[in-house]
C-alpha cells in the first residue's frame, strides 16, 4: 500500500505550463529541470502548471511519499487536462469520502521504474501502479497513452522521470462482477454467482482473473445440469465450479500463453494449452481445460476478464 501511495503521489509531477498539443518541452519545464534536478516534489513545484494535480495528491494523502527513492515514471496531466473532465468531477474526487477513487485514478498515471520515452513507445501497454494496464499507441504521428496525447517527454527528477499528458486518463472503475453484468452476455454467470454467494467475493478488492463463460457456454451443458446446480442444496458444488473459473491476481493474455496451468481459487489447477497458427501470423488458440478463450483482457477495477466458450469443470 505504501508503494501504491508513493507512486500515486508521483503523479504530482509535471506538465508544462500552457503547453500546446504539438510541443515537445515547455520552456518553463526546461527551466525547472537543472543539471541537479530535485525529486518529483521539487520539479512539480517549479513547473507551475500542476495546482490541480498537487491538490489531488494532497487530498489522496500522497504528498509525504513523493520524496521516496522510487524510481517512478509519471504521466502527468496539466491543469488544462483536469479542466477537460466533466463539470464537478474534480470537486467530487477531492472529497474525503472519494479518496479511494482518487488514489485509483492517480496511480493509473504511474508506472514503476524509470522509463524514458523510447522505451515507452516500444511498448503496447504499461502496467500501472493501479494494477490495470494503460495502452500505448501512435495516432496521427503523436504518442498516446489511453487516448491522452503525450505532449512532453523525459523530464528528469532525482527519483523518476515525467512525461506530460494533455488529458486525465481514467481506469476502469467497475469491478469484475459489474463489468460482466453490463456486457449483456453473462446473465447466467451472474445468476450462478448470486446463487453461490460469491458476489461479495468477486466484488471485493481482489485482484482476480475471471474466465467468464458466456450464456451460450452455459447452454452447452447437458439438459438440466444448470437447473440442478442452482438449487440451494447444491450451492457448494456450484461454488466450487465457479471458483475453478477464478485465478488469484491479474493474469493478462500475454502472460496466460506462457503458462501450462492456471492455479484456480478452487484449489485445483486448470490445464492451459496454446496452439500456434501454422503461418504464425494469426493469434494463437488458447484453451483452459476444454474451453476456448474467445476474448481477452477486459479490464475491471479489481481484476481482468477473459471470455470462454465453455463451462470448465474441475476433474
Amino acid at each position: 500500500m505504501l508503494l501504491s501511495s508513493i507512486i500515486a503521489s508521483t503523479l504530482l509531477l509535471s506538465a508544462p505550463p500552457s503547453c500546446s498539443s504539438s510541443c515537445t518541452m515547455s520552456e518553463t519545464l526546461a527551466g525547472a529541470v537543472s543539471s541537479k534536478a530535485g525529486d518529483i516534489v521539487d520539479v512539480a513545484g517549479s513547473a507551475g502548471d500542476f495546482s490541480t494535480l498537487l491538490a489531488a495528491a494532497k487530498a489522496g494523502g500522497l504528498v509525504e511519499t513523493l520524496r521516496s527513492e522510487g524510481p517512478f515514471t509519471v504521466f502527468a496531466p496539466t491543469d488544462a487536462a483536469f479542466a477537460k473532465l466533466p463539470a464537478g468531477t474534480v470537486e467530487t474526487l477531492l472529497k474525503p469520502e472519494n479518496k479511494d477513487a482518487l488514489v485509483a485514478i492517480l496511480t493509473y498515471h504511474v508506472v514503476p521504474g524509470r522509463l524514458e520515452s523510447g522505451k515507452v513507445l516500444k511498448s503496447k501497454n504499461l502496467g500501472t501502479v493501479n494494477g490495470q494496464r494503460a495502452a500505448i499507441a501512435m495516432k496521427n504521428g503523436k504518442p498516446m497513452i489511453d487516448g491522452a496525447t503525450i505532449i512532453a517527454t523525459d523530464v528528469e527528477a532525482s527519483n523518476g522521470i515525467i512525461h506530460v499528458v494533455d488529458s486525465v486518463i481514467l481506469p476502469e472503475q467497475k469491478n469484475v462482477l459489474q463489468v460482466a453484468k453490463e456486457a449483456n452476455s453473462f446473465y447466467t454467470l451472474a445468476a450462478a454467482i448470486e446463487a453461490a454467494d460469491l458476489a461479495s467475493v468477486l466484488g471485493g478488492k481482489g485482484p482476480f482473473t475471471v474466465l467468464a463463460p458466456t450464456d451460450e457456454a452455459f447452454a452447452k451443458l447437458p439438459a438440466g445440469t444448470l437447473e440442478t446446480l442452482l438449487k440451494p442444496e447444491n450451492k457448494d458444488k456450484l461454488r466450487n465450479i465457479l471458483l475453478y473459473h477464478v485465478v488469484p491476481g491479474r493474469v493478462y493474455a500475454d502472460q496466460v500463453v506462457k503458462l501450462k496451468k492456471a492455479p484456480t481459487a478452487a484449489g485445483v489447477a486448470a490445464p492451459i494449452t496454446v496452439t500456434m497458427s501454422k503461418d504464425k501470423k494469426s493469434a494463437p488458440v488458447v484453451r483452459v481445460g476444454n474451453a476456448k478463450v474467445v476474448k481477452t483482457d477486459i479490464e475491471a477495477s479489481n481484476g481482468v476478464i477473459h471470455v470462454i466458450d465453455t463451462v470448465i469443470l474441475p476433474q
